[in-house]
């Protein structure tokens, strides 16, 4: 008769295990970590009732890494037993080991335990998972009741307790090397509230913050905002023209340039290009007239050239050149506008970087909430300064700043508060001798009559009516002296 099973088997957690909560200790697993402990350990007495059972077939050969087939299992069922694996059924095919599941014999020759022992150890070095895996890795571990379960069922208690004390050490050691790594770790992280506080500070406290709108907008980058403007308003100084560069010029005068640049706004219109770019051509022309004397026939040329320079640096998709020299009545050839693009970077230096008076503009414009009327008008008075040559001694900025308060002011949209003081950098008092300037051009006489009619239409809110007909009402408040005098009059 085949001895029976334990009725009350103790069960063991397996912690390695994701698919099972469980697993049960059979003597098969027992006996493999006492093989797995000592090399020529023999079984204990609770293991002698299995030699009969486990002998029921020696005449056949197994392998020295046990059977991976269902051969075992055939031959215990013939004999009306239970294979030795039975209880590890229970658990999943999935938690079950791939390799191979060791069932040990105790009538195997010398030479034969010593090879079955040596791949039970390779086993447990190697296999965490699985019913059949109890080693080293699993005492370390598990819990308290299974570390009981292992000592009372191990017939020499001197080896594993000398791995136990390897494991404490090796513990030890990998907690010493976690305390080594840490403080580098919390030293190379910069501290997040001293930024807020290097910035909060800045603001005045009836200044609204404007930024903290678009912190969850990357494209805003509203966390350097201050800092672009910043570098903007000390470009402004590198890239204003000579304001008095027509002193050296010998056939051309300040009513030419108007004209110029008048044709130059109807182009822009026909191309429907951006603002900046219109902004970005002026500057070209100036500063290259600013360093060079140009004749009368060749300031068209300059002018032509100094768009498709700008609508190359500002513009997504910009036109083709033939299309700048049909707009010029075919006056040039393609290769006399490349060649002149040559020869203007040449002497710009290669150096477009232009602040321009749109960028604040908009700035200014948040301050304002954003509010369409006002803007657009804004838009109307600020390009007022590419066609009068008075404003060319004043920054972008400057001439954004009062664009922006007399379009408030025409529309009767309140004060000049600390906000938009703050955020247009300048004051009422720096702000009057541009807009003084603004009325007066506007009160006068209609000189360029393209930039007139441009933003006399619907898109642009019908701007130049609107401020010409609010000028010619008040410009006796502003000191404004012979307003029937044209613009080409009093230059």
């Amino acid at each position: 008769m085949p001895v029976q099973r334990a009725k009350n088997p103790r069960l063991v957690s397996n912690e390695n295990d994701e698919n099972s909560s469980s697993t049960r200790v059979t003597r098969a697993n027992s006996k493999a970590a006492a093989l797995g402990v000592d090399e020529l350990a023999m079984p204990s007495k609770g293991l002698q009732s299995k030699k009969t059972g486990a002998t029921a077939n020696p005449a056949r050969k197994r392998a020295a890494l046990g059977d991976v087939s269902n051969v075992a299992k055939v031959e215990s069922v013939a004999e009306g037993k239970k294979p030795l694996g039975a209880k590890a059924g229970l658990v999943s095919k999935a938690a079950q080991p791939t390799g191979i599941q060791k069932k040990t014999t105790t009538t195997t020759t010398a030479t034969r335990t010593a090879l079955a022992t040596k791949e039970v150890n390779k086993k447990v070095e190697t296999k965490r998972s699985g019913s059949g895996a109890i080693g080293v890795q699993k005492r370390k571990v598990s819990g308290s009741s299974s570390s009981a379960t292992i000592k009372e069922e191990t017939p020499e208690e001197g080896e594993p307790l000398r791995k136990k004390v390897h494991t404490l050490e090796a513990e030890k050691k990998i907690k010493s090397d976690v305390k080594h790594e840490e403080p580098p770790r919390k030293e190379s992280v910069p501290p997040a509230p001293e930024v807020e506080e290097d910035i909060e500070p800045a603001l005045p406290p009836e200044v609204l913050v404007l930024e903290s709108e678009d912190n969850d907008d990357p494209l805003m980058v509203a966390e350097y905002a201050n800092e672009i403007f910043e570098y903007l308003r000390d470009l402004e100084c590198k890239s204003v023209p000579n304001p008095g560069y027509m002193s050296h010029q010998d056939e051309l005068e300040w009513n030419t340039r108007g004209i110029l640049i008048d044709w130059l706004i109807e182009v822009h219109t026909r191309f429907h290009l951006l603002p900046e770019t219109l902004f970005l051509a002026v500057n070209i022309i100036d500063r290259f007239l600013s360093a060079k004397v140009v004749q009368l026939d060749r300031l068209q040329l300059v002018g032509i050239t100094a768009m498709f320079i700008a609508s190359k640096y500002e513009e997504v998709l910009s036109p083709h050149i033939s299309n700048f020299v049909h707009v010029a009545d075919d006056g040039f050839k393609e290769s006399e506008i490349l060649s002149a693009e040559r020869f203007v970077l040449s002497v710009l230096n290669y150096d477009l970087s232009y602040p321009n008076p749109m960028n604040f503009l908009r700035r200014i414009s948040k301050a304002d909430s954003y509010d369409i009327q006002s803007r657009t008008m804004g838009k109307y008075l600020m390009e007022i300064s590419l066609l009068d040559h008075r404003f060319m001694a004043h920054r972008p900025s400057h001439v954004a700043a009062a664009a922006m308060y007399l379009a408030r002011m025409i529309l009767d949209r309140g004060h000049w508060d600390a906000t938009l003081e703050y955020y247009a950098g300048y004051t009422e008092e720096e702000i009057e001798p541009v807009v003084h300037l603004m009325i007066d051009y506007l009160a006068r006489p209609i000189v360029h009559e393209a930039f007139f009619k441009k933003y006399a239409s619907k898109k642009f809110l019908k701007a130049s009516i609107l401020t010409r007909q609010w000028a010619k009402k008040n410009w006796r408040h502003f000191g404004i002296e012979n307003p029937e005098l044209s613009l080409d009059q009093i230059s």
